[in-house]
């Protein structure tokens, strides 16, 4: 019998030194599964243990859910800027940054605005859509879903 299992998750973005961040929630959050998302600022670098890194950067993956972006900026969301890439994760970060302006800039929010906008984008994104559009998403998740396969909360 198939059982669905819900897992609780908190998102803390990062100031200028995500790596010190890091360190402090493992020492905070000493039972918990840690993981440092980090933008690579370019192509994919070499990967680490808990370190999963978003090719380009994170708002790569706000481009493979624009109803999500629709949803959260509104009627006046021009989604016609954004690139049509089905790989989202090998759009450079300017273009990706752009697009982002562009479909933005006359919304009430405003122009998009990472840490203003970024943590309420990220609670509307379909997973299964970034998951398709992005391999270094749906590694992190098949990581987080193998962890928790294995973890002995898993008979409760």
């Amino acid at each position: 019998m198939h059982r669905e299992r819900r897992i609780g998750f908190q998102v803390i973005p990062t100031g200028a030194t995500p790596e010190e961040d890091y360190r402090i929630a493992q020492k905070t959050h000493k039972h918990a599964r840690n993981i440092l998302l980090r933008d690579s600022e370019g192509p994919k670098p070499k990967e680490k243990n808990s370190v999963f890194w978003m090719v380009q950067l994170m708002e790569a993956w706000f481009l493979a859910d624009p109803e999500a972006l629709k949803s959260y900026y509104g009627k006046d969301f021009a989604s016609e800027a954004l690139k049509k890439n089905p790989q989202v994760e090998e759009i450079p970060k300017a273009d990706v940054l752009e697009c982002l302006k562009q479909a933005t800039r006359k919304t009430l929010k405003g122009a998009y605005h990472k840490t203003a906008h970024a943590p309420h984008i990220l609670e509307l994104l379909d997973p299964d859509k970034v998951r398709k559009a992005a391999p270094q998403c749906d590694r992190l998740f098949c990581e987080i879903l193998t962890e928790v396969e294995n973890s002995p909360a898993q008979g409760r």
